[in-house]
């Protein structure tokens, strides 16, 4: 395994450690007429971000990598950042569309790195992740009544 890989899947481990986390506090906090919908819909986001993590770990474990397995390494390493516990229902959803993108790009970076290097199954793992988090970021999108780029 290549250290860019290495570096690029940690980023992601770190990531969705971070996504995981924040998730809840979105599922525990929102409030609001959208409630009953948001509420539902970030358990079963922190349901995925739980797998992705695992998966993501498990197979930098694989390729003879170490995935950062602390909070303090995970919080130093991560592009996303913790909730606040003062989003509105609105910036919730709003922060969790740029994050996708943040992550999407790593994924991206990853999967580029992978295909260089050959190793299909990791592509074809952070492929599956990708498009998952592109269905999301569509509904999430139509949810705030935007449009995705």
């Amino acid at each position: 395994m290549s250290a860019e890989l290495n570096q690029e899947l940690n980023n992601q481990v770190a990531m969705w450690s971070v996504m995981y986390t924040k998730l809840h506090n979105f599922h525990w906090y929102v409030k609001g007429r959208s409630f009953f919908t948001l509420h539902e819909k970030f358990e079963e986001l922190y349901n995925e971000a739980s797998q992705n993590l695992d998966e993501i770990a498990e197979r930098l474990l694989a390729l003879g990598g170490q995935p950062v397995a602390t909070m303090q390494e995970q919080l130093e390493l991560s592009a996303v950042k913790e909730a606040t516990k003062t989003e509105t229902a609105e910036q919730m959803v709003d922060t969790l569309l740029s994050d996708f993108d943040t992550i999407m790009a790593s994924l991206k970076r990853a999967r580029e790195i992978s295909g260089e290097i050959g190793d299909d199954m990791t592509q074809d793992m952070l492929n599956a992740v990708h498009q998952s988090l592109e269905k999301h970021a569509w509904m999430l999108a139509a949810f705030l009544g935007e449009k995705v780029q």
